[in-house]
């Protein structure tokens, strides 16, 4: 992520939950018992990681990492997160593989998607 402010103002309100840690280079949201949400700046990834991993500077816009959260109404959450300034990809419907699914870009061009299983 480029701005880890602005992102973690847009996980906030998408996810209706404050960080349960936010300090200069790490956001962490706790989504239950054994899943956490880390925001790292590119910055930071880029000194961690070094030569390992292309410059993740150079792919902005380009969707670098899925996020896909089962929910029990995926609804409310993509709607939080267009309100919050996602841009829609595609509308929640059922998807041939038993979910139904809404997907949107975050701020930092990765795809968010918001799903609940049908069966």
């Amino acid at each position: 992520m480029k701005d880890q402010d602005h992102s973690t103002q847009f996980y906030s309100v998408v996810l209706d939950k404050k960080p349960e840690l936010h300090v200069p280079g790490m956001t962490e949201f706790q989504l239950s018992d054994k899943c956490v949400l880390g925001l790292m700046p590119e910055q930071g990834i880029q000194r961690l990681l070094g030569d390992r991993l292309p410059d993740p500077s150079r792919a902005n816009g380009i969707p670098r990492a899925e996020l896909y959260l089962k929910v029990d109404d995926p609804a409310p959450f993509h709607s939080r997160a267009l309100q919050a300034g996602a841009q829609e990809l595609s509308p929640l419907a059922a998807r041939d593989w038993g979910d139904q699914v809404a997907y949107s870009l975050d701020p930092d061009g990765h795809v968010l998607a918001f799903a609940k299983g049908l069966a």
